[in-house]
């Protein structure tokens, strides 16, 4: 049974950006966080891709949309570092942005932060596909996170075909 197909299970996945959590330096915070949301919403995740930043992070995005899922979750590499490439490698595989998705995750994240505004993410269909980038702090995540609740659904039906509204 595809995603597509009604009572599917949806699939989802996570990429998390972070040169020092990928060299073990440090535990990544931010994929439990997602993958906690993607399971409270029915989603069937793949294992967490902890990646370096940059180049990496477009290579695991372009191995998760070969299976299909309906969403994937970037966390990290959105700031102004000169590493920070999570962006970069995202906007080339989306099809159609999303762009009120992210405006209002910058505007919910500055009413609680000033540095919500430096966040550089994207959120857009490859193919049938929701990408969205999210910063790589635990609050970053929660509050993109939140953002989401109320349309994730109707988002991915939409992405199916529905043509309810």
């Amino acid at each position: 049974m595809s995603a597509c197909e009604p009572n599917a299970q949806r699939k989802a996945g996570v990429v998390i950006a972070s040169t020092r959590a990928a060299a073990g330096v440090y535990a990544d915070e931010t994929g439990p966080i997602i993958l906690d949301w993607l399971s409270e919403h029915g989603f069937d995740t793949f294992p967490t891709m902890v990646v370096p930043d940059g180049e990496p992070v477009g290579a695991a995005l372009r191995a998760l949309l070969t299976q299909e899922p309906a969403v994937v979750i970037t966390s990290g590499g959105t700031g102004l570092s000169p590493d920070d490439r999570t962006p970069e490698m995202t906007l080339p595989l989306l099809e159609r942005e999303i762009p009120g998705i992210m405006e209002g995750i910058r505007r919910a994240g500055a009413a609680k932060t000033p540095m919500a505004m430096l966040s550089r993410g994207h959120a857009g269909a490859a193919g049938k596909t929701f990408v969205i980038n999210l910063p790589g702090s635990p609050k970053g995540v929660m509050d993109g996170l939140a953002v989401l609740d109320p349309v994730i659904g109707h988002l991915c039906e939409q992405l199916e075909g529905s043509h309810e509204h």
